[in-house]
């Protein structure tokens, strides 16, 4: 008998907590208990921000400022690699793929579901509130609008104080 091919699961990460949670509780729910044979192939994709919209400017100067604005960035995405990798490793999780996309975070977690035939994408909630949303645009409510398969957005437990 032929075994099917696993699907894949795509999750989304970036240098916030929330995102951190979410790939630990992925981790958690999906892989843990079952790392001789995981349910999905695990892609864990890090959408690094272009030097100019981390700017946020153009014009006289920007241009000087973008080699360390992207160095900066650079050492961000490897700094948010590694640190997935180690919590893969510390929950005995090996079979997965880290990449990281320049763009848009959501256009590049879309793009990755598509690029390999994603059947489920994860994301981090930041808990932002309606104002901030409204104005930053989440990228867990573009992808559940975009992605091309199931979204399941990991939030965070409040912390009761």
């Amino acid at each position: 008998m032929a075994t099917a091919e696993k699907q894949t699961m795509v999750v989304g990460i970036d240098d916030s907590e929330h995102s951190m949670y979410a790939l630990e509780w992925t981790l958690d729910h999906f892989f843990t208990n079952t790392a001789a044979n995981p349910p999905f192939k695990l892609v864990i994709v890090h959408a690094k921000p272009s030097p100019a919209s981390a700017v946020g400017l153009a014009g006289p100067g920007a241009a000087e400022v973008l080699p360390y604005v992207d160095a900066d960035l650079k050492k961000i995405a490897a700094r948010v690699m590694e640190k997935a990798k180690e919590m893969c490793s510390s929950k005995s999780v090996h079979d997965f793929v880290v990449e990281a996309v320049e763009g848009d975070a959501r256009n590049v977690l879309c793009e990755a579901v598509e690029k390999h035939h994603a059947s489920i994408l994860v994301v981090g909630s930041h808990g932002y509130g309606a104002i901030k949303r409204a104005v930053l645009g989440s990228v867990s409510d573009y992808c559940a609008h975009h992605a091309h398969c199931t979204v399941m957005i990991v939030k965070r437990p409040k912390i009761k104080h």
